[in-house]
């Protein structure tokens, strides 16, 4: 989860995303598209535009990570991660219990 809490619901992002791109044309660009709906839904310019970005790399008119792929990656990283602190430990035990066996007086 990110750092920042989310002021806006998926909804309103959707809808606001949706407004972009259906009133891009009656703008003289889509800057001056997003700055006009970003003042009517109240929040910045930049991250309307973030918004409208990865709304087009996940449909895909757009190339980049997909959300979906990116939130895959990312598990799975997390996954190797916690994984190789696992074996990191587990080697370290075995050398250890190793190491005592060593140390044990020889029976015989």
């Amino acid at each position: 989860m990110s750092k920042t809490t989310n002021k806006f619901a998926p909804e309103v992002r959707e809808r606001a995303v949706r407004m972009v791109l259906d009133h891009e044309r009656d703008h003289p660009s889509r800057w001056a598209a997003v700055v006009s709906i970003a003042e009517k839904i109240g929040c910045v310019p930049q991250t309307l535009h973030e918004w409208v970005k990865k709304a087009e790399v996940n449909s895909g008119k757009r190339a980049g990570v997909p959300t979906e792929v990116a939130d895959k990656m990312k598990a799975l990283e997390r996954e190797v991660r916690e994984l190789r602190q696992a074996n990191e430990i587990l080697r370290k035990a075995s050398a250890y219990f190793a190491q005592a066996e060593l140390d044990r007086p020889f029976r015989r």
